[in-house]
């Protein structure tokens, strides 16, 4: 492998001839060889917008030239369009500030820079200095959590919300679609009275409209943005106006309102905006949980089970029984939600580790709460357009069950009063008959009234 010398302040070291990181990034790759976790892209294309903002606020306060603004601003374009991929290698378990991440950014910018004013890369940076022309007016402490609440407030606009949005959608349509047919309803997993499907469809609806609800509430505090606190709060070495301005670029290249942090020590040292979306992410992950477990069981046999609705049979479910159709979209939800829910303590445990002025976990944070974005992202949209818009009600079996539900008979108590009601349920139960037969034959009821009385429609 051809390689090429370059040094920081420790030193040189070899670093690989075709790749555009420095002396940092390489350290950063020898130094923690931990897992096969790399830093989420949404961080590094984040970094690109920032940098590139910073080139163009410190070019307006004469602090870089505008020549080297310009070959900043355009190697960050390539970062945004994934031109420079594959010269991001670092992994989330590094430093907890991710001071790596934002070097390894700084090193590519300069070395890239170089290269498409010269043709080469001296390893001396003659050109632009990562942290002299790149990094100026900033600290990995404030540039980092400003890329981490970015990546999360624009991957949650750009792709979980849409997602929710098909999936509410989807669940009121079916709950349009199943107003009147009517089911034996379950609490404690035992029959209860009746409702309509449409009625327990709503239900499905409401939870992912009040999650989604929370969540937006929720990623409010990202676009508070740490830019300007430099490295402990304070703005040491950055101009004044520096964090205003920042964030008015920032809002203009990206489209969405940024602000500066109201407290610019909080937001180096606490990861609350952050853990609060991850808290949201989660809860909406529960609720997923909840629809699929009662979808699974509404959907359980086919000939054994309850089989109230037909799932749609997506591949074959066994290496041994033939025939056999699993719900296996719902097992996949039900992982990955299981994932974002762990997601959770590890965040709450990451937002507590912010010892003074500075929390030291903030790699680990932006990667679950990403991944907790994706995964609830692609399931939502999964879940709607392979089960929920297709699963159809099986009405014989809905209708069986109903009539063969003891608890029709909590419609009788006003008439006849709790205790006459109970006897009829347990006559019927323990002589095997149905709840009219039982309460014609202890003459409670005539046919007639109990007909009138134990109408399913009349009872939801």
């Amino acid at each position: 492998m051809t390689t090429r010398k370059t040094k920081d302040s420790l030193g040189y070291i070899e670093i690989p001839a075709d790749k555009l990181w420095g002396a940092v990034t390489q350290r950063s790759l020898e130094n923690f060889r931990i897992g096969n976790h790399p830093i989420p892209e949404e961080i590094i294309y984040a970094l690109a917008q920032i940098k590139a903002a910073a080139a163009r606020v410190n070019a307006k306060k004469k602090r870089i030239t505008n020549d080297e603004a310009e070959y900043i601003i355009r190697v960050c374009d390539e970062i945004q369009e994934g031109k420079l991929d594959d010269h991001f290698p670092l992994s989330v378990w590094q430093t907890g500030s991710g001071t790596h991440t934002n070097m390894n950014i700084n090193e590519v910018i300069a070395n890239r820079a170089e290269q498409l004013k010269t043709g080469k890369i001296s390893g001396e940076y003659s050109f632009i200095h990562p942290n002299d022309h790149v990094n100026k007016s900033q600290s990995s402490n404030d540039v980092i959590p400003t890329a981490i609440h970015m990546s999360l407030y624009m991957l949650t606009e750009n792709k979980l919300l849409p997602a929710l949005n098909a999936l509410q959608k989807q669940l009121e349509k079916r709950s349009l679609d199943f107003k009147s047919i009517y089911k034996t309803g379950r609490t404690h997993m035992m029959d209860a009275v009746p409702l309509s499907m449409g009625q327990e469809f709503s239900a499905f609806t409401r939870q992912i409209e009040s999650g989604k609800q929370h969540l937006q509430m929720s990623i409010k505090s990202l676009l508070e943005l740490a830019i300007g606190a430099t490295a402990i709060g304070t703005g040491l070495n950055a101009p004044e106006g520096f964090s205003e301005t920042m964030c008015a670029q920032l809002s203009e290249s990206t489209g969405h309102p940024f602000r500066p942090a109201q407290n610019k020590f909080e937001a180096l040292s606490s990861k609350s905006a952050v853990l609060k979306t991850q808290h949201a992410l989660s809860l909406i992950a529960t609720d997923l949980f909840k629809i699929a477990n009662d979808i699974r069981l509404m959907g359980s046999g086919p000939r054994t089970g309850l089989r109230e609705i037909d799932l749609p049979a997506m591949e074959p479910g066994s290496s041994i029984m033939p025939g056999k159709v699993n719900p296996t979209q719902i097992e996949a939800l039900q992982m990955a939600c299981t994932r974002i829910i762990s997601h959770d303590t590890g965040s709450s445990i990451a937002n507590m580790n912010g010892h003074f002025q500075l929390n030291v976990f903030m790699p680990l944070l932006a990667a679950n709460s990403l991944e907790s974005i994706h995964l609830l992202s692609d399931i939502a949209e999964s879940f709607q357009r392979s089960y929920i818009s297709t699963l159809m009600p099986v009405r014989e079996n809905l209708s069986a069950n109903l009539q063969k539900s003891l608890m029709l008979v909590t419609s009788l108590t006003p008439v006849i009063g709790y205790e006459k009601a109970a006897e009829i349920a347990h006559h019927a139960h323990q002589h095997g008959i149905s709840l009219k037969k039982a309460a014609i034959s202890l003459n409670y009821l005539d046919s007639k009234t109990f007909d009138e009385l134990t109408n399913p429609e009349n009872m939801v």
